[in-house]
């Protein structure tokens, strides 16, 4: 097997790893959603929102981007869990054109009920990684990540 050959292997056996992974990501991501009475984008946007909410709330765009949502999609899923009582939505403060969105206690709660349950999950999921693994891991996804983009932003005009 060619030098090329061989590295040809090793990105389709990444790219079927990742396929895997992001499956059983979704099977658990679908699991915590009905466990909440939520669907699985609502169970992510809820993350989403707790993961970047500094304290002043986030813009549905923000959320957009971090899941690659469309923000329409956003929109119409974040008036659900307001009406669900999942989380607020405001009027920015400082830029009147712009929602910002917080989590509600009663989400807080929620969410805290499986912290025990996804704690354990995610020690099954990082099993035999130590911190160190799991930095250098996720620097090197980063990449790939940020690669892959650029790839797909050059084929969608053609220049691969």
């Amino acid at each position: 097997m060619s030098e090329m050959q061989a590295v040809d292997r090793a990105v389709r056996d990444l790219i079927w790893n990742i396929v895997e992974l992001h499956s059983q990501l979704e099977g658990i991501h679908k699991s915590w959603a009905q466990l909440m009475g939520l669907t699985e984008p609502q169970w992510l946007i809820l993350m989403a929102i707790e993961e970047l909410d500094e304290g002043r709330g986030v813009s549905g765009i923000a959320v957009a981007g971090k899941l690659r949502f469309h923000p329409a999609f956003v929109t119409t899923q974040t008036k659900k869990l307001e009406e669900m009582d999942f989380l607020t939505r405001e009027i920015s403060r400082e830029d009147g054109r712009y929602i910002e969105m917080s989590l509600t206690e009663k989400a807080r709660a929620e969410i805290a009920k499986l912290s025990i349950k996804r704690e354990a999950l995610n020690s099954a999921l990082i099993e035999g990684l130590d911190e160190a693994s799991l930095d250098y891991l996720n620097k090197r996804l980063n990449s790939i990540a940020k690669n892959s983009r650029l790839a797909s932003q050059k084929l969608s005009i053609g220049v691969l």
